[in-house]
């Protein structure tokens, strides 16, 4: 399921925005999304999780739209971020926190099409690629996008689910790293992690949402800052 947050401080825009997506999405025949809105930046950050995509208006009371994206993007946060304005000047500060594209007041229906277009290819794109886990004689298939990391204990490798599911089963870890893309970054000898989920590095632990923590060797802290950046910017390109 796709998830969206819309956040303006004018609630007629609000609206807007909202009936445009769900526009959108019926005429896409995408059913399976959700959306939540936010009156100013503050109520945002404060929410603590993740959307796929967020609405976010510049001008805004304190913290405006640019600064409420800086503090997402120190956080790790990895959403998809559009930037509503009329300023089109204001654009060029986008760059700063890999924004992925721009809609200018009054919205545009074309403009908002051609951005949402863009957006769903990519979130399809990056939710749709899975792994073959065997398992004796039965088999299931796993979304890259839900394994938060994975361990190898012993012969075995568990994968750890956004849901809080985990499975186990026996595999190297070598040959899990060929069947994954570059959204996963070998931060130990024994975990892998999706960089999607990683929330930052301190204390040689790679944070994870709701306060989870994997180790990561002291040799690839300094790569794995490099990594997350990469990622950023493929995920804003």
């Amino acid at each position: 399921m796709m998830t969206f947050a819309i956040c303006d401080d004018e609630p007629f825009m609000v609206e807007e925005v909202i009936g445009l997506l769900s526009q959108y999405m019926e005429e896409r025949g995408i059913s399976s999304y959700s959306v939540k809105s936010f009156s100013d930046g503050r109520s945002l950050l404060a929410y603590g999780h993740d959307f796929d995509l967020i609405f976010l208006d510049i001008q805004m009371e304190p913290p405006n739209g640019m600064e409420t994206a800086r503090m997402l993007r120190q956080r790790g946060n990895r959403s998809l971020l559009v930037f509503i304005t009329v300023l089109k000047e204001c654009v060029f500060d986008a760059f700063e926190v890999e924004a992925y594209d721009y809609l200018v007041k009054p919205l545009d229906r074309r403009h908002f099409w051609r951005a949402m277009d863009r957006a769903v290819r990519l979130l399809e794109g990056q939710a749709a690629k899975g792994i073959v886990i065997q398992k004796g004689i039965s088999c299931e298939v796993v979304l890259l996008s839900d394994i938060v990391y994975c361990e190898v204990q012993g012969r075995k490798i568990y994968l750890h689910q956004k849901d809080g599911k985990t499975i186990g089963y026996y595999n190297k870890l070598s040959n899990f790293e060929r069947c994954v893309d570059g959204r996963f970054f070998k931060c130990h000898r024994s975990y892998l992690v999706n960089l999607d989920y990683v929330r930052g590095c301190n204390g040689g632990q790679v944070l994870l949402p709701q306060g989870a923590a994997i180790p990561v060797s002291r040799l690839r802290e300094r790569d794995l800052t490099k990594a997350l950046l990469r990622h950023m910017k493929g995920r804003g390109a």
